[in-house]
């Protein structure tokens, strides 16, 4: 084993700006040996060393020379984790790899990423690592990714072992992805979770594990999202199809998770990667969101007032196509992005444009996070892919906690006109509408009815059946739009209730969009 020191600190290298995102590639590193001079099975490996200060770069790119008749390539870090203040950062070091084709904005190059999840992997043709994606491992230049999420007032020692192992490469697999279509119901309302992790990133559990759980859950679809990654993909399409608990249908994508925000590729074509190297600065970001939709994808915002660095959403929404208003269970940063989405309404209105649809969904990582919790329940025309996008995209929709709460949110006019979730009442503006919500399954819940005046309603507890029925009588003048929310009971006080569901509007009026 060789040792190459790269200096304690990244003035200790020719440093070379790469894009518009912040980022550095440091020295390469060469291997000697070659197919040429290596046996079969035989390894070479070296041992990089340095320190970033604080300050340093989105990513730091670690340039390696990889030989012909390279069968595998390995890669193991560790970096300091030294003490620091109260209310002061530490050192975070994610890492993944790009190949031969470089490190160009776009992921031509992607080979895997699995964030600050492992502290090793491996990339060859016939498997690789969670979060990477098998393949021959070419000659040329390779750069081992390193990204710095914090870093502590001491800086970021990090330590690398590369490891390549020469041979014949073996068979790479050929992917199979799951159907685009489950056996549904018709026209009905379909429960689905859009924003899930499996060991693939982050997550603890296997694909296997959450379809049961997303069974269980009651749900007909869900949607993969790993971190910064597509490796997934292939590895889903056991789990769909037909089962004893009904079928599921599988929608692919990524968690696109940049410094400035995540956001949901919901339904992306098989094989779809996303970039995720740039900031709201960089002024990339609608470049991403056209290429999700290109590949069939929807553009969903996810958690946008989390409190997590690099979480909260600083990208605006004009490229969005529903927003992820309630992530996992109910909590304060839940309750801003549901007051900004309601801001996004009345702006709507005002401006008679396109309103943004809201989705819940459960982010769920590991034990105890509950798959399922909240679900978005969307009017389909069927249980495929392209229906439940539709269905997303319109708002025809709402979020509930769990399978047990099922809602029906209508409004009508005096002539028998007639409109649901996501959908407009086009009746004069003096007309009387009547809005009724009947509910299941929320047990001591009351009702709020929004409006774009703000609560204008709000019910009794519901009884301890869970079921009952709230009407209520307005005007298109005196209510634009009409939203419902299903509270749980809260100790007395001005704070309402954690959420127990949500709907999106009914537009009230013979105008607008």
């Amino acid at each position: 084993m060789c040792d190459d020191d790269h200096g304690n600190g990244l003035n200790r290298r020719a440093l070379f700006v790469t894009g518009a995102a912040a980022a550095l590639t440091l020295g390469s590193v060469s291997f000697a040996s070659g197919a040429e001079a290596a046996a079969d099975g035989d390894q070479e490996s070296r041992t990089v060393r340095g320190t970033l200060p604080t300050g340093s770069p989105d990513f730091v790119y670690v340039p390696v020379e990889v030989p012909a008749g390279v069968r595998e390539l390995k890669v193991a870090y560790t970096y300091d984790r030294p003490s620091v203040p109260a209310g002061t950062q530490g050192n975070a070091l994610d890492i993944g790899v790009f190949d031969q084709h470089g490190t160009g904005l776009g992921g031509r190059g992607f080979r895997g990423w699995s964030g600050g999840a492992r502290t090793e992997f491996f990339v060859r043709a016939d498997d690789a690592t969670p979060g990477y994606i098998p393949g021959p491992v070419h000659a040329g230049t390779w750069h081992i990714a390193l990204g710095p999420y914090t870093v502590s007032p001491q800086g970021l020692s990090y330590e690398l072992t590369i490891t390549l192992t020469y041979g014949e490469p073996g068979a790479a697999p050929r992917p199979v992805y799951p159907p685009e279509r489950a056996k549904g119901r018709g026209r009905d309302w379909y429960r689905g979770d859009c924003h899930l992790h499996s060991w693939y990133s982050d997550g603890r559990r296997t694909p296997a594990e959450i379809a049961a759980l997303a069974r269980a859950a009651g749900l007909d679809f869900i949607n993969t999202s790993e971190h910064n990654t597509h490796s997934s993909h292939p590895h889903w399409a056991s789990e769909a199809g037909p089962h004893p608990d009904g079928e599921l249908l599988i929608l692919l994508g990524e968690e696109v998770t940049t410094r400035n925000g995540h956001v949901v590729a919901l339904g992306t074509e098989p094989g779809t990667f996303v970039d995720w190297r740039y900031r709201a600065r960089d002024n990339r970001f609608g470049r991403f969101a056209r290429e999700i939709r290109r590949a069939g994808g929807l553009v969903v915002p996810a958690h946008p007032h989390a409190t997590c660095i690099g979480c909260a959403w600083k990208f605006g929404f004009g490229e969005a196509d529903a927003v992820e208003v309630w992530n996992g269970p109910y909590t304060p940063d839940d309750e801003v992005a549901l007051a900004s989405w309601d801001a996004t309404l009345v702006a709507a209105v005002r401006e008679n444009r396109a309103w943004l649809p809201a989705m819940g969904n459960s982010d769920a990582h590991r034990d105890p996070d509950v798959v399922g919790l909240p679900q978005t329940v969307v009017l389909a025309d069927d249980l495929t892919r392209e229906a439940i996008q539709d269905g997303i995209r319109a708002g025809r929709s709402y979020v509930a906690e769990s399978k047990n709460v099922t809602l029906s949110f209508t409004a009508t006019g005096p002539k028998g006109e007639h409109a649901g979730i996501g959908e407009r009442l086009k009746v004069a503006a003096d007309t009387p509408v009547t809005v009724r919500l009947e509910v299941t399954g929320a047990p001591r819940c009351t009702v709020r009815l929004v409006t774009d005046q703000g609560v204008l309603l709000t019910s009794d507890p519901l009884p301890v059946t869970g079921a009952g029925t709230v009407e209520w009588r307005t005007t298109p003048a005196y209510a634009a739009y009409v939203r419902a929310e299903l509270r749980h009971e809260t100790a007395a006080g001005p704070l309402p209730g954690a959420l127990a569901a949500l709907t999106n509007p009914i537009f009230l009026g013979d105008t607008g969009r």
